[in-house]
């Protein structure tokens, strides 16, 4: 798809210099531009690339004013950086602005859905599902029994909504996730064999939350696992059953929640974070990687180790831990000398 400077210019509110009628048609960083492409400049230490850029079209600055010949043509705005999101968002609607219904798929005669749906081949709408306006099921998705979507929701190839899902409005949910999978109830008998125990409860997920490809979010037993508004989840990120994640909270990959946790809001937790069930972490809470929690957590928390420390104590302590084998060392030595003397 090609795009005029000029249309860009008018999509951000931008300056032209040079060819209005230059038409780029993808985007690529300033140092592997070509003639159709269009990359951008907003930081200083790239800006020797600008005047040797092969790129069609170039974001900048309004306080930008080349010091020697340039070839391409130049697009003046207030923040280059913003700019250019807010372009890679514009190109990314455009490019999954799908709609109609492909065959084969199945939906089910009790299913609803709103104006420029999207349902890709092979995907199943379940009974009495609904679906908002500008809702996008892609290729081999799943969508159970009465699960409602709101509206501009993405559901991505090969995603498993299970039955009575919730899902509020501008979510993202990547391929291969599944959502609504049963927890993991389990209680032996006298036997000490496993016996399951039903899991009959549901996950809501709010609005505007972004869930990472191969991500498992398990229903609840009773009630519901809920996922609060802006959540964004990574890759590979296990949810057990009725853990609730609190506004605007962000998990890094392969990191796994167990159940009942209730995490705050505006968390940052690094990737490969193990935390135990029955716990609640406060807001604004901070967990480095690889980090092991199995504790209530306080608000405003900084966290790393496994078992986790306060963030300065661990690092305190692994200056120790770095230099053990030496300080034994010295205590032996110091040992032999004792009672050498003695």
């Amino acid at each position: 798809m090609k795009f005029t400077v000029a249309q860009i210019a008018e999509i951000l509110d931008g300056e032209i210099e040079g060819n209005p009628e230059a038409e780029v048609s993808q985007l690529a960083k300033i140092e592997e531009g070509s003639p159709e492409s269009l990359t951008f400049l907003s930081n200083p230490k790239y800006t020797s690339y600008i005047y040797d850029t092969k790129a069609g079209a170039c974001i900048v600055n309004k306080g930008f004013f080349p010091e020697k010949q340039i070839s391409t043509t130049l697009i003046k705005v207030e923040d280059a950086y913003k700019a250019f999101t807010k372009l890679l968002e514009f190109y990314n609607q455009v490019k999954l602005n799908k709609t109609g219904i492909e065959q084969p798929s199945y939906i089910s005669e009790s299913a609803t859905y709103g104006e420029n749906v999207y349902i890709g081949a092979f995907a199943y709408l379940g009974e009495n599902v609904k679906l908002g306006n500008n809702v996008k099921i892609y290729p081999n998705a799943y969508i159970g029994d009465n699960t409602i979507i709101g509206d501009n929701v993405i559901v991505f190839a090969g995603a498993k909504i299970y039955s009575e899902t919730e899902i509020g409005n501008y979510c993202v949910i990547h391929g291969g996730a599944i959502v609504g999978a049963d927890g993991f109830g389990f209680t032996p008998d006298e036997n000490g064999e496993y016996k399951k125990v039903p899991q009959i409860g549901n996950v809501i997920i709010e609005d505007f939350v972004d869930i990472g490809a191969g991500t498992t979010i398990d229903r609840a037993t009773l009630g519901s696992t809920i996922i609060r508004k802006g959540v964004k989840l990574d890759n590979q990120i296990q949810i057990a059953h009725n853990v609730e994640i609190g506004k605007n909270t962000a998990i890094a990959a392969q990191s796994g929640v167990a159940g009942s946790t209730k995490i705050g809001e505006n968390c940052i937790i690094g990737g490969q974070v193990g935390i135990v069930g029955h716990i609640s972490i406060g807001d604004r809470v901070r967990i480095q990687a690889q980090s092991g929690i199995g504790r209530n957590v306080k608000d405003d928390e900084t966290l790393q180790g496994s078992p986790a420390l306060n963030y300065s104590d661990y690092n305190k302590s692994y200056v120790h831990f770095k230099n053990l084998p030496q300080s034994i060392q010295k205590l032996n030595n110091l040992d032999k000398k004792l009672n050498s003397n003695g």
